[in-house]
């Protein structure tokens, strides 16, 4: 659905099912679009503008999209030379989500496509002034050219703006002493009573003393607590895999209990649910203040502030940050370029040689 509402994919191409005639079609259409678009010198960047990003960002709210997008975002912007910081996703707080689609609803991807797929919801943000209709798609077109009639088959799958399916769905930015450089929730699949909450942290170091511990029954966790993991960060877990997806303790879910705050610097899959705080910035193996939360301590969320605060003094803080080591980095090979190179999470994860060098001159001749 990114790729297409940023105008890099043709129209349909994000819900087509795969063992539907009609995808064998468009990869066939796509493989002769692209033909005429080294003829036209439609070129990516042409068409990977900032208004283009922004169609994006309120195409993901209006979705209940992943968190995942943020950071293939803004790396993606970085790569082509156009600004795009973490905060640029408040452009989408306030955009109603428009899909009923699981994780935060009720339906399928496929019953998605059926309804109309995202054309249709395309033409919903553009109806509403919510999309750069003049933004150039791959297919030579402007978005707007290629939704304007697109039809809605099904409102229970794909709501509208007069009854959404959920209001203020977007990607919502919290910054706050855990978080300097800010981190991410996705409150459409999030328990709204969860959304502002204080609880007790109940901290594991890294991934592997999560799985230890999770379902000890000597752990000493509750559905009030908050379950903090660190070393799950572009540098912690080098390559920034999805980790984040923090289960609930066994003995919390044989209550009935189905969610808890879990806030971590990892990623984690978009087919997720819960009250999930990610991409913690700066990671706790960059040093950031993750690094030094200690089982015990009170930690606030207010989603509708943006704030996620460590309670604990600047002064409590600044003497457990004399006090950190930081992990043995590593010696050498493809592991050492990555975790001396990676960028931060809200930064994009990418690699920091990469920024700006998309498109850059072939030095020689091919032949």
């Amino acid at each position: 659905s990114m790729v297409e509402s940023l105008g890099m994919g043709l129209p349909h191409n994000a819900a087509i099912p795969a063992v539907d005639a009609r995808r064998q079609v468009l990869a066939h259409l796509a493989g002769r679009r692209i033909v005429d678009m080294v003829r036209e010198d439609l070129t990516m960047d042409k068409i990977l503008t900032r208004q283009a990003f922004e169609n994006a960002i309120r195409t993901n709210a209006a979705i209940g999209g992943s968190t995942n997008a943020v950071v293939h975002l803004i790396a993606l912007a970085k790569r082509i030379g156009v600004e795009l910081s973490l905060e640029d996703w408040e452009l989408g707080s306030n955009v109603p989500c428009l899909v009923n689609l699981q994780p935060s609803g009720e339906y399928l991807m496929e019953d998605f496509y059926y309804a109309g797929g995202l054309p249709a919801v395309l033409k919903q943000l553009g109806e509403q002034g919510l999309l750069h209709r003049e933004a150039l798609t791959v297919n030579g077109k402007t978005i707007w050219d290629n939704v304007r009639s697109a039809p809605n088959h099904d409102e229970k799958v794909i709501t509208t703006f007069a009854e959404p399916f959920k209001p203020k769905a977007g990607i919502a930015v919290l910054k706050g002493n855990l978080a300097p450089n800010g981190a991410v929730i996705k409150p459409s699949a999030a328990t709204a009573a969860l959304l502002k909450h204080r609880g007790r942290a109940v901290v594991f170091e890294n991934i592997e003393e999560l799985h230890a511990k999770i379902d000890d029954e000597s752990l000493d966790i509750d559905e009030h607590c908050i379950m903090v993991l660190k070393g799950a960060g572009p540098k912690g877990y080098p390559g920034f895999a999805e980790v984040g997806n923090m289960p609930l303790p066994k003995k919390v879910l044989q209550k009935g209990i189905t969610d808890m705050v879990r806030i971590s610097d990892g990623r984690m899959s978009g087919t997720a649910y819960g009250a999930v705080v990610l991409h913690v910035s700066p990671e706790a193996a960059a040093g950031g203040p993750l690094a030094f939360v200690q089982t015990g301590d009170m930690i606030e969320l207010d989603v509708e502030a943006r704030r996620l605060h460590l309670d604990v003094t600047d002064e409590e803080l600044a003497r457990r940050r004399a006090a950190w080591q930081a992990p043995e980095a590593p010696k050498r090979g493809y592991y050492k370029l990555y975790v001396e190179h990676v960028l931060q999470a809200d930064q994009g994860a990418d690699l920091d040689f990469l920024v700006g060098s998309s498109g850059a001159p072939v030095p020689r001749d091919s032949h």
